[in-house]
């Protein structure tokens, strides 16, 4: 176990795996309140994941999948390399509603996230992350609209809790940005801006996710925590982790008070005989008041 601070000055915190099978990149983690269950993705190795009531399960996806979003009690939307697809959730069987960027073979999707309004924000980057290759994207009501450009590799995407805010990250450029959206239908409205700029700190922000207050968390490559930020940018709380490749948060359980976090073992060495091993999903129990996430519309 590793504890970790619930607020600055606050309550500790046990870090716990949640499941121990090893993912290269793991992210993409969606606690499905219907099925009470947590998905998410091992990226490199071409899996969706889940655990819940009915045990563990995965599936091999056959190109690489990045992000999910809940649908219904048996459907979720599965970006992957080649698209957006649609994924019975019993037999594992998906069907391709949007295709990704087919001009552009050398690029693949990566963290995505669905917004308040039904729609769902993805972002695109190269296979191997050349600079400036990324794009961001929203799929709403069966229309693709690109959103940003010239981006190296998108993360962090999140919505505040009043709707009046979408947030995402180039993690390349450690800065998270803020565009204002329309209240009605969720569009962005005016250029996006900077939120946050951790250069200076040196800090890669991955994904993240908005909690019950307002304030977003996210997990930071290589710094082996997922840090809280108020909604001014100010850092109030800091959840370590004991491996150091946190890749994004999500909130599930009963109450939505849980946290789980995905991590990533490309790149590293193996530890003998350390008590957590890279590439493991943990969770944090009671560790912040957090909200669920909304269904897509399909």
């Amino acid at each position: 176990m590793n504890s970790a601070t619930r607020e600055q000055g606050g309550e500790t915190v046990a870090a716990e795996v949640f499941d121990e099978r090893i993912c290269s990149l793991g992210e993409g983690p969606l606690w499905h309140p219907m099925r009470k269950t947590l998905y998410w993705v091992d990226l490199l190795n071409n899996k969706v994941l889940a655990k819940g009531p009915d045990g563990t399960q995965a599936w091999d996806m056959g190109e690489m999948p990045s992000a999910i979003g809940w649908v219904d009690r048996d459907r979720a939307l599965v970006a992957c390399e080649s698209g957006l697809h649609l994924m019975d959730l019993n037999s594992g069987e998906k069907s391709l509603l949007c295709e990704l960027e087919p001009d552009m073979p050398g690029n693949r999707s990566n963290d995505g996230r669905a917004d308040p309004w039904g729609g769902f924000w993805i972002g695109t980057m190269g296979v191997n992350g050349e600079p400036d290759q990324g794009n961001l994207y929203r799929w709403y009501k069966g229309e693709l609209r690109r959103l940003d450009s010239g981006m190296t590799v998108p993360n962090g995407i999140c919505f505040d809790r009043e709707r009046c805010y979408g947030y995402y990250a180039d993690s390349a450029k450690n800065t998270v940005y803020r565009v204002l959206l329309n209240t009605a239908d969720g569009w962005p409205m005016g250029e996006p801006e900077a939120f946050l700029d951790l250069s200076t700190q040196e800090l890669i922000p991955d994904g993240a996710v908005m909690d019950g207050q307002g304030n977003m968390w996210s997990s930071l490559w290589d710094s082996a925590r997922t840090q809280c930020f108020d909604p001014s940018g100010r850092e109030i709380a800091a959840l370590e982790a004991p491996v150091i490749r946190t890749t994004c948060p999500a909130f599930g359980g009963e109450d939505f008070t849980d946290m789980y976090v995905t991590t990533a073992a490309v790149g590293l060495e193996d530890r003998p005989g350390a008590e957590v091993a890279n590439g493991v999903t943990l969770v944090y129990r009671n560790a912040v008041q957090g909200q669920p996430e909304p269904a897509v519309i399909v």
